[in-house]
């Protein structure tokens, strides 16, 4: 038994030096150190062995095993750091390559116009205010002005959500908060209300059946048509720059009296004329005026003490005007293409 732990304990040692993977590693410790390996063997072989002889065979059995358990274990580990080394030289990441850039959103256009004009109108002292998109008609047109036979009321221009006699429908205009705020309110009163109105008419390049609306509303002693006028040339200094020209021309609004356009010269062509202006060098911006007296009284104000002017701008159209867009179904066609070009814009 001697002569055969010897002769195992120099073969094994010769093959563990030329172990260099982990593949010849686990064949050698089977071999020799595993359940069914030489080691193993030698001890089920005691038996064999005189009486007198076993426990000095054991003893040197049980310490060859424990030799080559200890000279395995350096070879192991060599091994495995080797193997984690080469592993992450594999999946290494090569920090000085160009990283993946996230697709960040941005504000839409229209939204991003929203809060740069509340935040315009707050420096002229004007409170941004909400309402409901469905609303009666005593708040859409009757404390507007707006008598029963008013085309305004048909059912060609309204969009209607119940039956018509109960007239609720989707707002026409923002200009029902002018109602709605002078009711819960006393003067003096400068607000703005910006949101979606609709009408149910035919889209072009400059009309849609959804649009955006930003509704001014200002009421207080000795208010004059000089105090809007002033208003507005400030909004469009603010949002075009001093060479934009403003023009204010006589029009009708139900609710105000007198009644103006506001326009400003079509900055896609330069006033020269296009399809976006129809031609005409101006583009509308909207409607305003000086609130009609019905409409003080209408809410409980004395006309005789109190005077107001309101307008009705449109966002789609500031924007149009600001950043040359020249279709305004393209705010709401969801073409990424035109959408990631605000992406940057900061209004």
């Amino acid at each position: 038994m001697s002569a055969r732990i010897n002769e195992v304990r120099e073969q094994a040692i010769e093959e563990l030096k030329s172990v260099s993977d982990g593949e010849t590693l686990r064949d050698w410790e089977r071999k020799w150190i595993g359940p069914k390996g030489e080691i193993t063997s030698m001890l089920r072989s005691l038996g064999s062995l005189a009486k007198e002889d076993r426990p000095a065979a054991g003893r040197d059995a049980q310490a060859l095993r424990s030799k080559l358990e200890a000279a395995f274990t350096p070879v192991q580990e060599l091994i495995e750091r080797q193997q984690m080394e080469r592993r992450l030289a594999e999946e290494s990441i090569d920090v000085t390559l160009p990283g993946r850039r996230p697709d960040i959103g941005a504000a839409h256009p229209i939204s991003a116009m929203i809060d740069e004009l509340i935040e315009i109108f707050a420096h002229l002292g004007f409170q941004a205010v909400f309402g409901p998109e469905v609303e009666t008609g005593r708040y859409n047109f009757d404390l507007l002005n707006i008598p029963a036979d008013h085309p305004a009321r048909d059912v060609w221009d309204t969009i209607i959500i119940d039956d018509p006699a109960a007239e609720i429908v989707m707002r026409t205009h923002t200009s029902p908060m002018q109602a709605r705020t002078m009711e819960r309110l006393d003067p003096p009163i400068r607000v703005i209300v910006p949101g979606r109105s609709y009408r149910y008419e035919a889209q072009d390049a400059s009309h849609e059946w959804m649009f955006t609306q930003l509704e001014g509303l200002a009421v207080d002693t000795n208010i004059t048509m000089t105090d809007l006028k002033g208003v507005l040339q400030e909004l469009a200094r603010q949002l075009f720059g001093p060479e934009r020209r403003v023009r204010l021309r006589c029009d009708f609004f139900p609710f105000v009296e007198p009644g103006v356009d506001f326009a400003v010269d079509c900055a896609i062509c330069n006033g020269k004329g296009c399809r976006v202006c129809k031609h005409s060098g101006w583009l509308e911006m909207g409607g305003a005026g000086m609130v009609h007296p019905n409409v003080l009284r209408g809410v409980g104000y004395d006309p005789e003490k109190y005077t107001g002017f309101a307008f009705g701008l449109g966002f789609e159209r500031l924007v149009m005007m600001k950043y040359g867009v020249d279709d305004i179904r393209a705010f709401n066609g969801n073409d990424l293409r035109f959408l990631k070009k605000f992406a940057t814009v900061t209004i």
